[in-house]
């Protein structure tokens, strides 16, 4: 369940920094971009040690639970990639406006 609870941490802070990049904050979008990036950081510490666990024989079945937990994580970590290259995006968008 950590791994579903931090990625959606994770997706939900990083969909909210595009959200104020295109408002223009930046220091708030980078702010959350870095709440997102604490988020995935704690779901791979449990992913992590559920992988080692596998290694040393402990591992568990696979379950509808584990394979959305790994899909909830996976997706945080395309949308805070995407999230990336958006407030990139805005950056530019907002250093070319101000030259006009």
């Amino acid at each position: 369940m950590g791994i579903i609870m931090h990625g959606g941490n994770a997706r939900s802070a990083a969909m909210k920094a595009m959200t104020e990049a295109k408002r223009g904050n930046m220091k708030q979008a980078q702010q959350l971009i870095e709440e997102s990036n604490e988020a995935l950081t704690n779901a791979h510490k449990i992913q992590t040690d559920l992988i080692q666990r596998e290694t040393k024989g402990e591992g568990s079945d696979v379950s509808l639970l584990m394979v959305h937990a790994q899909d909830h994580l996976m997706n945080a970590m395309t949308v805070r990639d995407l999230a990336l290259e958006v407030i990139h995006l805005n950056e530019k968008i907002n250093q070319l406006e101000g030259e006009n």
